[in-house]
């Protein structure tokens, strides 16, 4: 999934107080880690799915926030995505989904002359990437685009992971990942987004890249579109991270996060406080618990690790802008494995130990 800055201008509502009083850990010296004692609880938590919740993407509403989305995906053979309104209702299902798996969303694509949004979903037994425009989820894809294309490998077709990169020219690209690939340094694919001549999507190759410790598999991916990175989760590894811009070249720039998690590392979520600053949040996922790293560059230090009541999350989604009266410094969704998505507010999982973004009036 990608997380970004999103500049719409929202008045921030008076706040509630906080429900639950989170036990805040004492105070250490630079450079320790804090760790709360207290499993954070929810604001809202979703209507659940019918088989099997995975990965969230959230869609603000650019007129009005407080009508914004969360895309989850129910991952069945007989799946779909569900749209979730900022209560936890269902307010809409597309089904027939063949397993889809992770899910992200994108602002302004450039289809018919028009700028659109829209969600992009990994249908892992189709092997194909299904795209549908936002808010009303109708498909733009002509029933889907193959992916991983001649790979024959086992399961090296099968979708996973999906994070889209917008640059400042307003590209679009699709990342890619699968349930298991070669140890080559071309485990994700990168596809740049264009219109098909008749209002549709095509996605185009662009590059492969990505190394692969054999480990288990690779399903996380998160890009930072401002600062030009992507992150994906080698489970059982690490998070590694390189250029989103696949003229950059396929440097590996860092591996983080390679001590402390109990299971596998899984979704990541970005928060921004500044164009280059903010924190990594990482799912530990045996743990029910999320590792925080500072953002900025390519050193990205533990600043923090946070419990949550969401169980085995695998995916999770966030953004750093006031929506409504309950998310005033943005909102934090978390896949439970009981078929629900959790939210979480911002300043809930920040506690005193790290900022929130600055807020538009």
């Amino acid at each position: 999934m990608t997380t970004r800055n999103i500049l719409f201008s929202a008045a921030v509502l008076p706040g509630l107080l906080c429900f639950l009083a989170c036990a805040r850990p004492t105070s250490r010296a630079n450079g320790q880690v804090y760790t709360d004692t207290a499993i954070v609880q929810p604001a809202v938590i979703t209507e659940a799915v019918k088989f099997d919740s995975d990965d969230p993407a959230i869609w603000v509403n650019p007129q009005n926030p407080a009508q914004s989305l969360v895309i989850g995906t129910d991952k069945s053979a007989q799946g779909a995505l569900y749209v979730f309104d900022l209560e936890g209702k269902i307010k809409q299902v597309v089904a027939n989904l063949q397993r889809p798996n992770n899910v992200d969303i994108a602002y302004g694509l450039v289809l018919n002359g028009k700028r659109i949004d829209y969600a992009v979903t990994t249908e892992r037994i189709t092997h194909k990437l299904r795209f549908y425009s936002l808010p009303g989820m109708q498909p733009i894809d002509d029933g889907g685009i193959p992916a991983f294309e001649g790979e024959t490998g086992t399961q090296f077709r099968d979708l996973m992971g999906v994070a889209v990169y917008t640059n400042k020219k307003n590209e679009h690209y699709v990342i890619a990942g699968r349930k298991t690939g070669p140890q080559d340094g071309t485990y994700l694919w990168q596809y740049r987004l264009s219109d098909n001549g008749a209002g549709k999507i095509k996605a185009t190759l662009v590059r492969k890249f990505g190394h692969y410790s054999g480990k288990k598999e690779i399903e996380a991916i998160a890009v930072d579109n401002e600062a030009g990175y992507v992150y994906y989760a080698d489970e059982q590894y690490g998070v590694r991270q390189y250029y989103a811009d696949p003229e950059k070249g396929n440097e590996e720039l860092t591996v983080f996060g390679t001590t402390g998690f109990t299971e596998d590392h899984e979704g990541i979520s970005i928060y921004k406080t500044s164009p280059t600053k903010g924190y990594i949040l990482v799912s530990d996922q045996g743990a029910n618990k999320f590792h925080i790293f500072n953002r900025a560059g390519t050193t990205h230090t533990l600043l923090k690790t946070v419990k949550v009541s969401a169980s085995h999350s695998d995916g999770s989604d966030m953004v750093n802008v006031p929506l409504n009266n309950t998310f005033k410094h943005g909102l934090f969704v978390v896949m439970s494995d009981d078929r629900t998505f959790h939210y979480y507010r911002w300043e809930d999982i920040a506690g005193k130990e790290l900022e929130s973004a600055p807020t538009k009036k």
